[in-house]
């Protein structure tokens, strides 16, 4: 399948950057994959075929091309950018897959113009584990797919209208807003559930060492509710400290939420509870 990129550049070959590398090759698109990461991560995504060639230097792997794709964490994004401000062609677009956009567009917006232009990306579609290993050409199908551009006017560009129909044809939906709407949707919604894992996770284990408590009984609720603490600290450090004061907010009203259910556990007040999550439980398996 044709696309108006002809010299596609992914820089990290993780689980993001991999999964786009082969969703390209799944769907046909006929755009030479340029990957970019550790010698031995470009080695192994060569054999997977993710990439048809491989760099390590990011600035070179992006030269010549129409389209770069930062899938990097987000702390690299933002030292990335000023750089490809020089090294990227005028017309070529540039995005990135980081799961906070506020800063990253506001650095953007300071290193460029339309030329190149910059579109803000996040892909609704990770793994509680990460990796090239983890990478899938079916990662994003069905999935939304977040833009923020710079400006509204910027959607009306030829390049962001054919990056949006490549999301598209790998699968995903495109799902347009504003940076800042975006940091405090995914507070409660991505950011929120991986410390409630990861916090559930950490507590368990305090509680097993300083009185027995058999891993054993844990069932499928437990196994459920933790399978996010299975994500790496060096992906979500960077998060946290882009998004702390929604992610704070977020904690805070689980916190008083908490603290209302524990009032309240021997009262019918705890039904209204009860009832309020299956609505919600209801409106997500609708809006599927």
């Amino acid at each position: 399948m044709d696309t108006n990129f002809h010299r596609i550049s992914i820089i990290g070959l993780g689980l993001i950057g991999g999964s786009w590398g082969l969703a390209l090759k799944e769907r046909s698109v006929k755009a030479r994959r340029v990957g970019c990461d550790k010698p031995e991560v470009l080695e192994r995504a060569l054999a997977a075929g993710a990439v048809d060639e491989g760099s390590t230097d990011p600035l070179a792997a992006a030269r010549d091309a129409d389209l770069i794709i930062l899938a990097t964490p987000v702390g690299v994004i933002l030292d990335l950018l000023p750089q490809f401000k020089a090294a990227a062609a005028p017309r070529a677009l540039i995005t990135d897959v980081g799961s906070t956009k506020r800063l990253i567009c506001q650095r953007a917006r300071e290193a460029f113009g339309d030329e190149p232009l910059f579109l803000g990306g996040h892909p609704l579609a990770g793994k509680e584990r990460s990796g090239l290993e983890n990478a899938s050409a079916a990662l994003f199908e069905g999935a939304r797919y977040v833009l923020t551009p710079l400006l509204p006017d910027h959607l009306a560009d030829e390049r962001i209208k054919a990056f949006s129909a490549l999301v598209e044809q790998l699968g995903a939906r495109p799902f347009v807003t504003e940076a800042s709407t975006h940091d405090r949707a995914v507070a409660f919604l991505s950011h929120l559930p991986q410390l409630v894992s990861t916090g559930l996770a950490s507590m368990t284990a305090e509680q097993g060492t300083e009185d027995f408590l058999p891993l054993e009984l844990a069932a499928s609720g437990f196994r459920d509710a933790t399978r996010l603490a299975e994500s790496p600290y060096n992906l979500w450090r960077d998060i946290c400290l882009t998004n702390i004061e929604n992610i704070q907010s977020a904690l805070e009203s689980l916190i008083e939420k908490l603290e209302a259910m524990k009032l309240h556990l021997s009262d019918r007040e705890l039904e209204r509870e009860f009832r309020q999550a299956r609505k919600l439980r209801e409106q997500l398996r609708n809006a599927r």
